[in-house]
């Protein structure tokens, strides 16, 4: 994969989705498309060119847009109301048959079928405290919902109906008071990695690929020691009070991890030996202010970041766990969440 990609940003302050073009290490913006209030988080089935999105305002639920490549436009297809809340994190599974979700404020997790654009009802439902993520493995056998608010992560098997069935252990712990968020799969799929919002750490845990369970296996820090950020809580104000905010995380390549942290506006890239030892990054980068979102082209070459307090999106070519900084293209408010595909 080389060449020119479509990156996507949404921006929850506009409502609105930016589409761009990165061809030779430049951003061209192509549409900015509305029509998704306050939506943070989404997923694309790249095969059919349909997008899944978060919606908030008066009717919170998933929005199924149509993407047109040649002009970056997305079209309304459907919409399914969630009165619950809206989520805060989407991921397909099974070849774009199955739509998981995980509802912060609400603190519930979803199942759903996908059938030509439209989102079923909820198939399976079940409840954590501020659930923040959620991933199915590559195979769709088993799905994992992070819980921040009890410090856990939940695991599941997914029957052929989309139930999800709890593992024996049903949970597996994450440091008290750590805060896990985001996770990620590496390529193997013997591992998962989850970064902390208060402690500002990588959790790793080994992964049973036949029965699904996790053990954790080591954790390292991800943030700049050098700003001395203090330990950051639940309820606390991480900005006025200069805590630690860590935020989301995803591989350039099987050695490098990197995630952000929105206090101090930076990057760096944890660093994943073989046997699956983890380093604390050596440097950071200073990018958009306070860095909900970014992501990393599938090639591993290019890294697109968005800031909450910022209106533009900067590109970086990736350099093992150096970032050349490239450009920088205007989106809309409190961008928060990036998706690459092919061109």
């Amino acid at each position: 994969m080389s060449g020119s990609w479509f990156v996507l940003v949404a921006n929850s302050g506009d409502g609105t989705i930016s589409s761009f073009r990165l061809i030779d290490g430049r951003l061209q913006r192509v549409a900015v498309n509305g029509g998704v209030p306050g939506c943070s988080t989404f997923v694309v089935d790249s095969r059919r060119d349909l997008l899944y999105a978060s919606v908030k305002g008066d009717d919170p639920g998933i929005a199924t847009l149509t993407l047109d490549r040649s002009s970056g436009r997305l079209t309304p297809r459907s919409h399914l109301s969630l009165p619950d809340g809206a989520m805060n994190y989407l991921s397909l599974t099974r070849n774009g048959s199955a739509l998981l979700g995980a509802c912060y404020g609400g603190g519930y997790g979803i199942t759903c079928a996908l059938h030509d654009g439209e989102v079923s009802d909820p198939i399976s439902r079940i409840e954590y405290p501020n659930l923040h993520s959620v991933r199915a493995s590559g195979d769709g056998r088993f799905a994992y919902f992070v819980s921040l608010g009890a410090d856990l992560i939940a695991q599941y098997s997914i029957d052929p109906w989309l139930n999800l069935r709890p593992l024996a252990p049903a949970t597996v712990a994450a440091p008290a008071g750590s805060g896990p968020r985001h996770l990620v799969l590496n390529a193997a799929q013997d591992a998962l990695y989850v970064l902390t919002e208060f402690s500002g750490e990588v959790l790793r845990y080994r992964r049973d690929s036949y029965f699904g369970t996790l053990t954790p296996d080591g954790r390292t820090t991800a943030h700049d020691k050098s700003k001395e950020l203090g330990h950051s809580e639940f309820g606390a104000d991480p900005m006025a009070n200069h805590f630690i905010w860590g935020a989301d995380l995803h591989f350039s390549d099987p050695a490098h991890l990197w995630c952000s942290e929105r206090t101090e506006s930076t990057l760096g890239a944890v660093r994943v030996a073989a046997d699956g030892s983890m380093t604390a990054p050596e440097t950071f980068v200073v990018t958009e202010p306070q860095p909900r979102g970014f992501a990393v082209s599938p090639d591993g070459r290019y890294l697109v970041c968005a800031g909450e307090r910022s209106t533009t999106v900067s590109l970086y070519r990736v350099r093992g766990s150096q970032l050349e900084l490239l450009d920088h293209a205007e989106t809309g408010a409190k961008a928060n969440w990036v998706w690459f595909l092919a061109a």
